[in-house]
């Protein structure tokens, strides 16, 4: 891994251990020796983690929609700033990182759902993580063992998203992934 993606929320939230969380990624992806790819943004959660990215000596890789750029959200301090047209055009993070790590934040749901789904597609192989910073994705996990449960997803796929409640726990667990050795499209359509 050279590069992981992480998504984040624009705003602190109501707790100080996600902005603490937020700092402490940011250092361990610098001792790490690795580039942070994410939004752009020099607010909330994404302000915090590339201030301590750059702060510690590392590479912080912002990409941002032109709309969010006009609105003055931008990180000018960036080792590197990619201006999109689009939130869809935006999706070029994905191609920039070798892993990607959802963090506390709202708009990180649609981003971190879609990377996941192109693992479980065979898009990417690459590895697709939870930072479960007090427990904030713990519904989530709950809402997809559900799923599984009622059939309506592989069992393999949970295996897919590395949980840990720590960064350097994260980037351990990402890098020793392995994907799934099967097949979404060649196996029966009724096997669970």
């Amino acid at each position: 891994m050279k590069a992981v993606c992480v998504y984040c929320g624009s705003a602190t939230g109501a707790r100080p251990v996600y902005a603490e969380a937020a700092k402490a990624f940011g250092r361990e992806l610098v001792e790490n020796g690795l580039s942070l790819v994410y939004g752009g943004g020099r607010v909330g959660l994404m302000g915090l983690i590339a201030d301590e990215v750059l702060a510690a000596g590392g590479r912080a890789i912002g990409v941002i929609p032109e709309l969010l750029l006009a609105k003055e959200v931008v990180h000018t301090d960036l080792t590197e700033l990619i201006v999109v047209p689009d939130m869809h055009k935006r999706k070029k993070m994905a191609d920039l990182a070798d892993a990607f790590v959802a963090m506390p934040g709202g708009g990180t749901f649609e981003e971190f759902f879609e990377v996941y789904t192109w693992a479980q597609l065979g898009y990417h192989q690459k590895p697709v993580g939870l930072l479960d910073v007090n427990g904030y994705y713990t519904p989530l996990m709950a809402m997809l063992r559900h799923t599984v449960e009622e059939g309506l997803m592989r069992a393999p796929y949970l295996d897919i998203v590395q949980v840990a409640a720590q960064p350097a726990e994260m980037l351990a667990k990402q890098a020793a992934y392995t994907p799934p050795a099967h097949d979404k499209w060649t196996e029966k359509r009724d096997a669970v």
